[in-house]
């Protein structure tokens, strides 16, 4: 090789490296359907990283359904018939399982099947850190690194206050969990402690903030009076014969009830079409992406414990009454949140009467929820998991 000919290739090779420096750092977010809660997660995360660092580039991809548009789809509906026609068997399913990783027959099986091409997206995205806030591309891209077809950090965000075993993989580089509880959990489960860092689960930056009340009422039309934010609906889980709901609506003259049925339009018209639910004070609304302004002018909330609604809410420290938890871990959801005071389950008439009139006691309620926020600030942070994500980067 001439002189001439060696120095282009060092000056080739620099302009290369340089290049590498320049461009922006990838992120790319896997998730599932299975409960909306996950890719939410995602999505929250990714926001969230590139508002903290304008050098960041993220992608989020539903892994299933972005791989095999026809059969992913299909599985997920079949999941949500099953968490709404049969719950007890989720619980089931859950709790037999809970000790236990993806078996490598499992895992060989959603690879060949769903996944094949998992590596080819990889390859073609170049991400410098690949996030999973579902256990199942978890799993996949574990084998990936295990069988060495990829050599990236893989990062795990837990998004339930729980850690089922699927969660668990030696290839994971770096767990955010929503605990100190699944930290222990996870060591007790092999997983190194270094490797493991409590940080909250990701909500979208619009919680990071308080909306202007008055700006917020204006826009949906509502009164300035007590006010609870009813969730739940969209995968079918909050009925309209429902008598804990029905009762809610006895309280529409001095409790305003802003009811959020998501993507749920079949139950959306339902309801409007009950007298009892056609009322100034009552407000029916469908799929909106405002919960956060929602919850800033809502005095209680009451909803599914699903691992993402229950973390908007207490980044909000909004008051939770939690209703039908899924058996597994929106029973672990509940029981955390329960446990630490922010929340109760609502099991009786006698639980919304208690609530409904504490909140219009204006005063005390107020003193209330500023406790309610100290001690929120004790235990989460909002930006913490993004800042986490941000940490480990470099």
């Amino acid at each position: 090789m001439t002189i001439a000919a060696h120095v282009c290739g060092l000056i080739n090779d620099a302009v290369r490296k340089v290049g590498e420096s320049m461009r922006k750092k990838r992120v790319l977010l896997l998730s599932e359907g299975f409960g909306s809660g996950h890719t939410q997660a995602a999505y929250a995360l990714a926001v969230g990283l590139r508002l903290s660092s304008p050098d960041i580039q993220t992608r989020v991809i539903e892994l299933g359904k972005f791989l095999n548009p026809v059969v992913g789809p299909l599985i997920v509906s079949a999941y949500r018939k099953t968490v709404s026609k049969q719950p007890k068997l989720v619980g089931m399913m859950y709790r037999s399982n809970y000790h236990k990783s993806l078996n490598r027959f499992t895992q060989l099986a959603l690879h060949r099947v769903f996944y094949t091409h998992t590596s080819q997206v990889i390859d073609q995205l170049k991400p410098d850190l690949i996030i999973c806030t579902h256990p199942v591309p978890n799993a996949v891209v574990s084998r990936l690194k295990r069988l060495g077809e990829e050599d990236v950090q893989l990062c795990t965000v837990i998004t339930d206050y729980d850690a089922h075993g699927t969660w668990i993989s030696q290839e994971v580089n770096h767990y955010l969990v929503s605990t100190p509880k699944v930290k222990r959990k996870l060591i007790e489960r092999g997983v190194d402690g270094d490797r493991i860092e409590v940080t909250g689960i990701p909500v979208h930056p619009s919680f990071w903030q308080t909306s202007e009340r008055d700006e917020v009422l204006k826009q949906f039309g509502l009164r300035d009076m007590p006010t609870v934010l009813v969730m739940g609906g969209g995968w079918g889980l909050m009925d309209d014969d429902d008598q804990l709901l029905d009762y809610m609506t006895e309280w529409r003259d001095r409790v305003q009830l802003i009811i959020c049925v998501g993507s749920n339009e079949k139950m959306k018209e339902k309801l409007l079409q009950e007298e009892r639910f056609v009322h100034p004070n009552v407000h029916i609304l469908g799929f909106t992406r405002e919960v956060s302004k929602l919850m800033d002018v809502a005095d209680l909330l009451v909803t599914k414990p699903g691992g993402m609604t229950c973390t908007e809410g207490l980044s909000k420290g909004l008051p939770m009454l939690f209703y039908k938890p899924i058996p597994g871990q929106e029973e672990e959801n509940s029981g955390y949140f329960v446990q630490n005071g922010f929340a109760e389950m609502l099991n009786t008439r006698e639980t919304i009467d208690k609530w409904f009139k504490r909140i219009q006691e204006r005063e005390a309620f107020a003193e209330f929820r500023q406790a309610l926020l100290r001690k929120r600030n004790e235990q989460y942070d909002p930006k913490e998991c993004t800042d986490a994500v941000l940490r480990f980067m470099q």
